[in-house]
């Protein structure tokens, strides 16, 4: 119904009509490739465009805007932009693997700067473009007209090169994408031809002999061979690219990461924008500096780290919050007879080796054709000198070059073409020698027109021929593989990068933290001097030492009651005389918190009956299910509830049948069963363990740490004592003596369990460290002194010790011997 011109329809309908045109339009005209050429129309107008203008790869550039007119007027009406970035796009030897398009002037950058105007740029053809456009001329494609109708343009070009798979594409149409990875050259070729010899090869026989995977201009790694076999079975899969790197020594003790190679696709500007981000938000910590040192040579982006980090757990990080790792969703969708499909591997190579096989084809048929003319004109012109004087005379008889012609075809049965070829004839084809040449050329056509004739009726020849060529191409054109195809899963954690080593965590009174290799300090007999293990300013004292692997998870302790956890990796290394890294820049500390216990646990070797067993300074114990520690994390959380007059003073990881002894800084002991303490909760406050009588605990000690007591004094004096000499009690008394308290030895400042063959460390407040075996302690009864185990000057003190597992090594220096004195 109209009215007034007005038009009534339905428009549910005509948005569903017009959208689906839209769509069409878009997957057929503009984003998606052709599985025979592997290119969009724009990219098959160009170089139809450039071959129409002979901007050949050995003639001079042309203007690119000349080219981008050409094509815009003749056969791409669409805008000279859309048509000049494609251009650009092919002429980048970060976007294409095998350029199609050689420029002269600023192209871009893998940086994301814009090419330069097209009238600043020239452009030609690159020789291997010119197999796409060989043979074009011989009927090998069908051709369509334009938009106007005045000009021809390929439906399909002859594509001599196995383009879309050596170049891949990418294209975003409505409802469907496609992103198809570029191959090495060489590869795709010894693929076709193993596919054309043996149809029923498998995905994994072709990774494995011929094509292993994807090749990316920009080189880099794959990871894993999985997910290419994926891709390639079922056309769709996620490849996963991460950028080639290395680690240098750059002096001074300190470590750059050097990046050579980027995934593909990825803007080198962008990633360093990236990188300095996650640095500024402290994401990633450890880098000093960052730059880019990339030239004409080659791309090489500078990682400067710190002394103290890990330069593999940097890597990993910048691999999983950065480009330097990304993926590639492979998703194999190209026009086969105007319809998008997804195409596997050898869906690919197939449509790929079917198009050939038609363009030979029809390449015989041109020759053959054009063959059969010119013999068809050469017989015509022997059997005219063979009847020279009857033909001269029908034309000097003849009037007109029409009655010539007609006459010739009458009186001597020739075709129309023979006829005006005899017509058209010079008289000094009459020689003797020229009526030999055309014999000669019209044997040799004759021999010619058999091969093409054998070459259609035998579909082996035509694939000898597609292989022959192909062979000469990869000879022409082939190159080595850029991408290296590395096995190994994607998802590293940091641990798997770090070497499993003992190492010993020591920190200071101020909360100076780090590791150092276990093997640092050498044994010492004991009255030695010791070495300088650690500078410390003068209000700080070297607090404890730990010693563990860099796997394990070490749960710190404040005095406030809370824990910490880190890994033994997350500690810093530095040095034997380094002061190392405030522990508040690990952890989130209060101002007055102050760290006062740690403990290593291998996660691996937890019970379910494990324990960790807390005591404070005023003498209250609390043992608690490792379990309920298991989900501390930096922030930390409460692990026993205090009192405001008490602190933390030590903790242990039990069994839980295990024998606790707590000492006092008044010289007592106390030993009673673990079992004497009921199992609570984390946030539970404990119950007494000891009378501490005014004085404080300093230390705690179990019964399978060791079979003898080891107490060290203030002022250096120490001895072992058997366990037994300890009666075992009941939770909550004084103790027994552990050791005479003199004004000569000072109050009681640490205790540990000791079997007798391990090390002794030693730590005063001046940072002086003695490592000195423990047979040298000398065993003596529970209420001795005790012997000199370190020389102390007159204003230091012990402040801290350590057992750890004997060194092999021995002292390089004697050290003067203390004469053993034993009080009682």
């Amino acid at each position: 119904m109209e009215e007034r011109g007005i038009k009534k329809i339905n428009l549910t309908g005509e948005m569903k009509k017009s959208f689906i045109e839209y769509a069409m339009s878009v997957i057929m005209a503009r984003a998606l490739p052709d599985a025979r050429d592997g290119m969009k129309p724009v990219q098959r107008r160009i170089i139809h465009g450039m071959n129409e203008l002979g901007c050949y790869s050995d003639k001079p550039y042309k203007k690119s805007a000349r080219i981008v007119g050409e094509v815009m007027g003749k056969y791409h009406p669409h805008g000279d932009s859309s048509i000049y970035e494609a251009l650009v796009r092919m002429a980048q030897d970060f976007s294409y693997r095998y350029m199609l398009v050689d420029g002269h002037g600023n192209f871009g950058s893998i940086d994301g700067d814009g090419a330069a105007a097209m009238r600043y740029t020239e452009s030609r053809m690159s020789k291997i473009c010119m197999e796409m456009v060989r043979d074009i001329n011989k009927d090998t494609v069908d051709f369509m007209p334009n938009y106007d109708g005045e000009e021809k343009e390929p439906i399909v070009l002859p594509s001599r090169i196995p383009n879309l798979l050596i170049n891949g594409s990418t294209g975003i149409a409505v409802g469907m994408a496609t992103n198809i990875p570029p191959h090495n050259l060489g590869e795709v070729v010894d693929a076709i031809l193993a596919l054309s010899k043996n149809p029923d090869l498998t995905v994994t026989e072709i990774m494995d002999n011929y094509l292993p995977g994807p090749d990316f201009p920009t080189g880099a790694y794959i990871l894993g061979r999985s997910a290419i076999k994926k891709a390639y079975e079922t056309g769709n899969g996620l490849i996963t690219l991460r950028a080639k790197s290395e680690i240098e020594d750059i002096g001074n003790n300190k470590k750059a990461i050097i990046v050579t190679e980027l995934p593909y696709m990825v803007n080198k500007a962008r990633l360093i924008e990236k990188i300095a981000e996650h640095v500024k938000n402290k994401n990633i910590e450890g880098i000093t500096e960052l730059r880019d040192e990339s030239d004409r040579d080659g791309i090489r982006v500078v990682i400067e780290l710190r002394r103290d980090v890990q330069p593999e757990v940097i890597l990993n990080q910048l691999y999983k919050l950065t480009s330097l790792q990304n993926t590639f969703g492979v998703n194999n969708i190209a026009l086969i007879n105007n319809e998008p499909k997804t195409l596997s591997l050898k869906d690919l190579i197939q449509v790929y080796l079917d198009h050939q096989k038609e363009v030979i084809r029809r390449r015989v048929t041109f020759d053959l054709k054009k063959a059969e003319d010119r013999a068809h004109i050469l017989d015509g012109l022997k059997r005219a000198i063979d009847q020279i004087d009857a033909i001269i005379e029908l034309i000097r008889s003849s009037r007109t070059t029409e009655i010539i012609q007609q006459r010739l075809m009458d009186e001597f049965d020739m075709s129309e073409r023979q006829a005006k070829a005899i017509r058209e004839m010079q008289l000094q084809r009459l020689a003797g020698l020229e009526r030999e040449k055309i014999e000669n050329e019209l044997n040799q056509l004759l021999e010619t027109i058999a091969d093409l004739k054998d070459i259609l009726a035998s579909p082996s020849r035509i694939v000898d021929i597609v292989d022959s060529e192909l062979l000469e191409i990869k000879e022409k054109y082939g190159d080595k593989r850029r991408t290296e195809i590395i096995q190994g899963t994607f998802d590293i954690e940091d641990e798997d990068l770090i070497p499993v080593e003992d190492v010993i965590i020591s920190l200071t009174s101020n909360g100076y933290v780090k590791r150092m290799p276990v093997d640092t300090y050498k044994a010492q007999n004991r009255g030695g001097k010791g070495i300088k293990g650690m500078a410390t300013n003068s209000d700080d004292v070297v607090d404890s030492l730990l010693n563990m692997s860099t796997h394990d998870d070490l749960l710190i302790f404040s005095n406030t009651g809370r824990v910490y956890r880190l890994k033994g990796y997350n500690i810093p290394e530095f040095g034997r005389t380094a002061k190392g890294l405030p522990i508040v820049n690990l952890l989130n500390l209060d101002k007055a918190e102050t760290i006062k216990a740690m403990i290593a646990i291998h996660p691996g070797d937890v019970e379910d009956e494990d324990y960790l067993f807390f005591a404070t300074k005023n003498g209250l114990v609390k043992r608690t299910p490792v379990d309920e520690f298991r989900n501390i994390r930096q922030s930390g959380k409460i692990a026993i509830s205090l009192k405001n007059d008490d602190e933390l003073v030590s903790v242990k990881h039990t069994n839980g049948h295990e024998e606790v002894i707590l000492a006092a800084s008044n010289g007592k002991a106390i030993r009673f069963k673990e079992e004497d303490v009921r199992s609570m909760g984390r946030t539970a406050a404990g119950v007494r363990g000891m009378n501490v009588d005014g004085a404080r605990v300093i230390g705690m000690t179990t019964s399978s740490e060791g079979e003898n007591i080891c107490v060290v004094t203030q002022k250096g004096y120490g001895k072992m004592t058997h366990v037994d000499e300890y009666r075992l009690s009941h939770r909550g008394g004084k103790g027994v003596k552990t050791v005479n308290i003199t004004a000569k030895n000072g109050e009681l400042i640490a205790i540990r369990a000791v079997n007798g063959d391990e090390d002794l460390m030693i730590m005063t407040n001046e940072g002086i460290i003695i490592r000195l075996p423990m047979e040298q302690v000398k065993s003596a009864g529970r209420a001795t002194q005790g012997v000199r185990l370190i020389r102390l000057s007159d204003e230091a003190l012990v402040s801290s010790i350590s057992v750890v597992d004997k060194s092999e090594e021995e002292s390089d220096t004697a050290t003067e011997e203390t004469k053993d004195t034993t009080e009682e």
